[in-house]
């Protein structure tokens, strides 16, 4: 192998698993953020949703900023934004700072995971161009699972929980940006800058079937954010083990094995991805609302297999059916459109999930939310197999 034609694919995969691992750095520090300024599980999802609406506002706003700017400008953009985010996140006294901080962050990954998808194909050598995609999402999927895992590492041992965790990856992130300026800009059509939404629907015959796959996306993101926010907060009173690492272990095991399951079932049939991905889904609310009910630790462990399997097949499925029925001209739009709703899933669910905990308790938000997602991830696999095998 000549590492020399593999530098700027090694530099751009680089900057996208630093992005990502800021990304959910942050989640298994929630309980001791929630200790000290007493807040309310409500206030813990409105911290971890503002980072998807910085989401959203890149993808709705900013989604094709490498066609005018190229990928290694954006890239570094977006690092430059999760450097401001991450600092913001050290010097944060209260939630709303904190929240802002998450959605600086949210802005930056936005930037980062459109510009670096491009990158990498881009980058990429010859031999090796069929697997720029599945590389990316290896990559993406590997950055998210270490973000918690390293906060939670360092945030167990330190006697800075709160500041500590963020120093590496700041530092990581500025070396990451800088060592982008050796990799040579490539010619490309530069399109005009344009802040409007580009969002579009696949042809009329694949509608309904595009919104099934966004809405399984949708309880997929959903139930990984359930996990990311709230568990560290549920894991204390469930098992006998607790802290930054237990849960920032947790949240990284669910994207272990959804990495896992992606990897090995690639070649699956689509339809029944997606089939299996739901199944999982439903079958990972079932064992956690028994968990929650009867306080049976080792159910907890198999909720989360179940979540990871489930979010990665549906996952698997729901990308692959939104591949199939687009074409090289609609492809970029719809898939915008299809992140808008799945990003959803990590915004509202969580919400409700954490509106209804303040009200009613910890174990009422994630049964309500088992419950509620639980309903639609039925209802979208009824349809499925309507459809399948009409």
């Amino acid at each position: 192998m000549n590492l020399q034609s593999w530098r700027p694919f090694i530099l751009v995969s680089l900057a996208l698993c630093i992005g990502t691992i800021g990304t959910a750095l942050a989640s298994p520090l929630y309980p001791i953020y929630q200790q000290l300024w007493q807040l309310l599980p409500s206030h813990i999802t409105y911290i971890f949703v503002a980072y998807m609406f910085g989401c959203l506002t890149t993808l709705l706003f900013l989604g094709r900023s490498s066609n005018s700017f190229g990928f290694i400008r954006t890239l570094q953009t977006g690092l430059f934004f999760a450097v401001i985010g991450l600092t913001l996140s050290v010097f944060a006294s209260n939630s709303y700072f904190l929240g802002f901080g998450r959605f600086i962050i949210g802005i930056a990954s936005g930037l980062i995971s459109t510009s670096a998808m491009l990158g990498l194909i881009y980058t990429i050598p010859d031999s090796h161009k069929q697997n720029a995609a599945q590389l990316s999402s290896i990559i993406t999927v590997l950055g998210f699972g270490l973000g918690p895992f390293i906060g939670g590492a360092i945030a167990q041992f330190s006697d800075d929980p709160l500041i500590t965790p963020y120093l590496p990856v700041i530092a990581a992130a500025i070396l990451s940006l800088l060592s982008l300026f050796s990799i040579k800009s490539l010619n490309f059509d530069r399109q005009p800058f344009s802040v409007a939404p580009h969002l579009e629907l696949p042809e009329i015959q694949f509608k309904k079937l595009f919104y099934i796959a966004s809405f399984t996306a949708f309880c997929a993101f959903g139930s990984f954010s359930l996990f990311a926010s709230l568990a560290p907060s549920f894991i204390k009173n469930i098992i006998p083990w607790h802290g930054p690492l237990i849960s920032g272990a947790t949240i990284a095991s669910i994207l272990l094995v959804s990495a896992l399951v992606q990897f090995i079932a690639k070649s699956i049939d689509m339809y029944k991805a997606l089939n299996l991905g739901l199944i999982l889904l439903i079958s990972s609310y079932v064992i956690l609302s028994i968990c929650m009910i009867m306080h049976w630790s080792a159910l907890f462990f198999i909720s989360v297999i179940c979540v990871g399997m489930g979010h990665g097949l549906s996952l698997l499925g729901a990308f692959a059916l939104v591949h199939h029925m687009t074409n090289i001209e609609n492809r970029a739009a719809v898939i915008s459109t299809y992140l808008f709703i799945a990003y959803f899933g990590t915004i509202v669910p969580i919400i409700v999930a954490g509106y209804l905990s303040d009200h009613f308790g910890l174990m009422a938000g994630v049964l309500g939310f088992c419950v509620g997602v639980g309903i639609l991830c039925i209802y979208l696999l009824i349809n499925h197999l309507k459809i399948k095998y009409a």
